[in-house]
């Protein structure tokens, strides 16, 4: 089993790590906001993508996928409040400067964010379908794999807020932090352009 497991971590890593939604904006809310800012949307974002991972492995993902027409108006939805996020990001004031008139994202955005994240779902459902830990007993191959997920889940989203908040800490200037600000925003708007095409 431990061998599987480390196969299930190889394989999701690389996945979950990679630049995409969750991620970018992660790191966009700790340069935007720093570390401590940042924190509520990055625990919303780990709770959103445990949340993923449940409806991947009860099923219900598929089920819901299967019905005519809701593939496409949940990615339809999903890109919009990215696209909302994105907005929020790029008109987030410098780190330094914040004087409160926009306020960090919260964990129910950053949940928000995880469940409208199409790369969270094709990600997640690769790495589920990739790998059996235990045969013959379904359930608790679910469950290990869900196990072993999780604490990867909130570590990725914990490594891309502290780098985000490390550059932040750069970004003294108001102009350096607008085109970083812009630049994260950006990159998240194409890093869901770049899972619909």
């Amino acid at each position: 089993m431990s061998a599987e497991l480390i196969l299930l971590w190889m394989t999701a890593l690389p996945l979950m790590g990679s630049p995409g939604p969750a991620t970018l904006s992660n790191a966009a809310a700790g340069a935007a906001f720093g570390w401590a800012g940042g924190l509520r949307y990055m625990l919303g974002v780990s709770t959103g993508t445990t949340t993923v991972l449940l409806l991947i492995a009860t099923g219900v993902t598929g089920a819901v996928m299967a019905v005519p027409g809701a593939a496409t108006v949940i990615a339809i939805a999903g890109a919009l409040y990215i696209l909302y996020l994105a907005y929020r990001i790029a008109t987030a004031p410098p780190v330094n400067k914040g004087d409160g008139s926009v306020a960090a994202p919260s964990f129910l955005n950053g949940y928000g964010l995880a469940i409208a994240n199409p790369k969270a779902y094709a990600a997640l459902g690769a790495v589920f379908a990739s790998r059996t830990v235990l045969p013959g007993d379904a359930l608790a191959d679910a469950g290990v794999k869900i196990a072993a997920l999780v604490p990867l889940v909130l570590g990725v989203n914990s490594i891309w807020l502290v780098l985000g908040s490390a550059f932040a800490v750069v970004l003294t200037h108001p102009r350096a932090s607008r085109v970083a600000n812009v630049t994260f925003a950006v990159l998240l708007v194409a890093s869901v352009a770049m899972v619909f095409w």
